[in-house]
This record gives C-alpha cells, structure tokens and sequence, in this order.
C-alpha cells in the first residue's frame, strides 16, 4: 500500500479519537488533599499537583490512543492484505475481464460471421427450396408422365398377352382343326367312295329304269304289269312346283327350343332360342337340320363351359320330347344336326325328307327361309375350289315370293323335292349327303365334365380356318 496513503489514514484516525473522547468522564487518581491553607509552590519544587493530574491523563490517553493505534495498526495490516488480496482479485478479474472482452468480441466476430454465414445459408436454402419446389414440380409431371407410359405400357403388354393367348388358342384350334380335318378326310373320302358307289348302283339302277320306260313306250301292253312303277319314276323325274314345296315345308316344320345355362363372376347367363326346321334321313337315322345361328351357341365368340344344356322338340297340345345331344356336323360347323327317335318321329306326325342323290340334276333349286317368311327359284353352280358347297346366285332370283332376303340357315331343295343343302352364309350353300359328326355336345342338367368349351374352341378354330369367302 501507499505509504503517504497510510499516513494520511492514521492522522484521521487520531484526530477523530481525540474529537470522540469524552475527557469530562475520565476519573484521574489524584493524590488526596491537605487540609489546610495552600501553600504556594515554588517554582524550583517541581510540577503542581493539576498539571501532574493532566499529564497522567494525558498518558492515560497516550496509552489508550497507542492501544487503539496498535489495533488500528492490526486492522490497517488486515485492510492492507485485504486491499491487496482484492487487487489482486481486481487484477486477475481485469484480466479475465480482458480475456472475457477478448472471448466476447472473438464471440461477436464469430456470431457476426455465423450470422453472415446462416443468412447466406437460408438465402442459398430459399434459392435451393425454389429450385427443388421447380425441381418436384418438374419431377411429379415426369412421374405422371412415366407412370401413364407405365399404364399405357401394362395395358399394351395385356393386349399383346391377349392377342398371344388367342393366337395360341387358334393355333391350338387350327391344330385340332387339322387332325379332325385329316380324320374326316380319311372319313369323308371313305363316305365319298361308299357313295360314290351307291350313286353308282343308283344311276345303273335309274338307267335300267329309263331302259324300261323307253321299252314300255314301245311296248305299253306289255308292260302294263309295271304300270305303277313307271308312274313313280316319272313322278320322281319330274319338277316339282315350288308353291307346292313350300307349302309342303310349312306344314311339315317341327319345333325345337334350347335352353343352356352358365355361371360367370357378373352373375348368371341364361340363353334361350327356338328354331322352326324339318326332319332329314340319309336313310338309316333321321335328324333335324338347322344352322347354329339359331341356337344359343356362336362361333363368333370364345367357347365357354356351359353347366346345362337342355333341348326339346315340342309340338302343339303339350308335347315335349327330350333331345339327348347335339352334333356338329364334319361338312361344315355350322351346320347343327339334333338325332330323332323312330317313336318321336311318329309322335311328331310330319314328313321325313329326303336327302338328294342327284343333287345337281336340275340347274336350279327352291331356297325356302327357315322362318318361313319366304321362297324362291335361285339358280346354283358348282365352286371347283370348294368341295362340297354350292354358289347360290340369290340376287338373280327367278321368282321370289314373301318379302325376305336369303341368308343363312335357309333350306335349299333340289326340284325333285329332295333336301339340296342348308345355307352356311348368304351366298353358299353346304350340300347335305351324310350327317357324320365332327363333334358332339350331351345335354343334360350337370355337363360340367365334358368341358363344352374346348369343343366350342374347335369349331370356332375350324370356323376361322375356311377361305373368307365361305365364312
């Protein structure tokens, strides 16, 4: 400490104990008194008795002063260290004041400098969230884009797997469509010969006929006895009038319903059809003839597996008579053939029609529609390039009565009454000489197991793989 500072400190210290003392109550020890008169004291005896009383309060005060110096003494050391012990607290305090300073303003520097950095930061942040809002944006439209190819792409690739799967079903179809065909080949060519040889043995028959008409036309007398027979066979070479046909057909048509029945994942599928046709024998069974257009089934369509299938020839005053099964036909596919019963023929009561076996005998032929809105006199001719059909030029018609078109399903007969063949299309005619089924479908409530649908497959592969002009 500062030695003038210490000094000036004591001084105020003394004077402020000399002001503070009460000298009034100070009791001096005197020594007691003479009784007597006073007797003045020479100068040269010494001190008198009040100064000695003032110097020993003096020395009293001195003492007591010099006590409270010596204490004051001990505070002002204690103060000394104190003062110096909080400079030095002062000291170390300006100096971490100083660091702190240092600290705060290298703090501040650096916040300014982070500051600095963070707006630059959000600034890059809000040109970088603009950029990748525009970015999204441009993104999602490129997501909707790709995920509408993706959609566009899935649905092409499902019509590619469709147009494959129908590809391979009529690949599959024509490849049953070739081995049936070769079978009926083989069959048709062994019909054809065992025909051609009944055709045989029916011409030389009719030609020995014409033998015998030419002798009984030189001779009559003679041959009086075959009279009769005669008039048959001229009977049978003899035009029919197609008025008469018709009339003929109209009153000779039976009545066949169908009925057939599926499950499909939209619900039921309920088909129902009625068709009006004849009864056909190739001379050993007889069928009802008709086109599938008029029955519940297409060959425009996929096959399906049907659960029911029911048919029936009906006829009026409550007769009903079960057909067990359906036959496709290996002339042509379309055309449906229904076996008929001796016993069901005979309750039917109709005329059983012949099939031609000199289909081509006359040029021209009646075509009767099956409805039986309608006839005419069409003529015909024969397609080299498709054995087994006939052209029917049905737009130069001779005479045409009722007011119908002809298509297909319509009946054709040759002028002798006989059945030529059924339309297949509107502009030819399947010619009709055996009934021998490609295929076959059982009637029935339960005919799951037959798989319906395969069969329908092959027909509509046989049906697909016919010239253009025959489908």
């Amino acid at each position: 400490m500062n030695k003038t500072l210490l000094l000036i400190i004591i001084d105020f210290l003394f004077l402020n104990l000399i002001a503070l003392t009460q000298w009034e109550k100070l009791e001096v020890s005197r020594p007691p008194a003479q009784i007597g008169p006073e007797v003045a004291a020479d100068p040269g005896d010494g001190p008198s008795p009040r100064e000695q009383d003032l110097v020993a309060a003096m020395q009293l005060s001195l003492a007591d002063e010099s006590s409270r110096r010596e204490a004051l003494a001990e505070k002002l050391a204690g103060t000394e260290e104190a003062l110096t012990e909080r400079e030095r607290n002062l000291q170390r305090l300006a100096q971490e004041k100083s660091q702190v300073d240092a600290k705060l303003s290298e703090t501040q520097q650096t916040a300014t400098m982070l500051s600095a950095q963070i707006q630059r930061q959000l600034e890059q942040a809000a040109r970088d969230a603009s950029l990748s809002k525009e970015q999204m944006e441009r993104l999602r439209k490129e997501l909707e884009a790709k995920r509408a190819e993706a959609e566009r792409q899935q649905q092409d690739i499902a019509k590619l797997e469709q147009q494959q799967l129908q590809a391979r079903e009529k690949i599959e179809g024509l490849s049953v469509a070739v081995k049936v065909a070769e079978q009926e080949k083989q069959l048709l060519k062994d019909t054809a010969e065992t025909f051609k040889q009944q055709a045989a043995a029916e011409r030389d028959e009719r030609v020995k006929v014409q033998a015998t008409t030419v002798q009984l036309a030189e001779g009559v007398g003679q041959l009086a006895e075959k009279s009769g027979e005669l008039t048959k066979e001229i009977r049978d070479n003899r035009p029919i009038n197609a008025n008469l046909l018709f009339n003929e057909f109209v009153a000779n048509r039976v009545t066949t319903s169908f009925a057939a029945y599926r499950k499909t994942f939209l619900g039921p599928i309920n088909r129902e059809a009625t068709a009006r046709t004849i009864l056909i024998t190739d001379g050993d069974k007889i069928y009802a003839l008709m086109h599938i257009s008029d029955t519940p089934f297409s060959l425009r369509e996929n096959g399906a597996d049907w659960e029911s299938i029911k048919i029936a020839y009906t006829k009026d005053g409550g007769y009903r008579s079960p057909v067990p099964r359906l036959d496709f036909l290996s002339l042509d596919p379309r055309i449906i053939a229904l076996p008929v019963e001796q016993a069901q023929a005979a309750a039917l009561g109709v005329k059983i029609y012949q099939t031609a076996l000199e289909p081509f005998k006359f040029p021209d032929a009646v075509l009767i529609n099956a409805s039986g809105f309608g006839y005419g006199e069409v003529s015909f001719k024969l397609d080299a390039a498709q054995q087994g059909y006939v052209r029917v030029d049905n737009r130069l018609m001779k005479r045409l009565f009722g007011d119908f078109a002809p298509s297909k399903g319509d009946l054709v007969f040759s002028k002798t009454g006989e059945l030529l063949g059924i339309m297949v299309n509107n502009d030819y005619c399947a010619v009709v000489n055996n009934f021998l089924p490609s295929r076959s479908l059982k009637t029935g409530d339960d005919i799951m197991a037959q798989e319906t649908g395969t069969i329908l497959d092959a027909m509509v592969a046989r049906y697909r793989s016919l010239p253009l002009r025959l489908q």
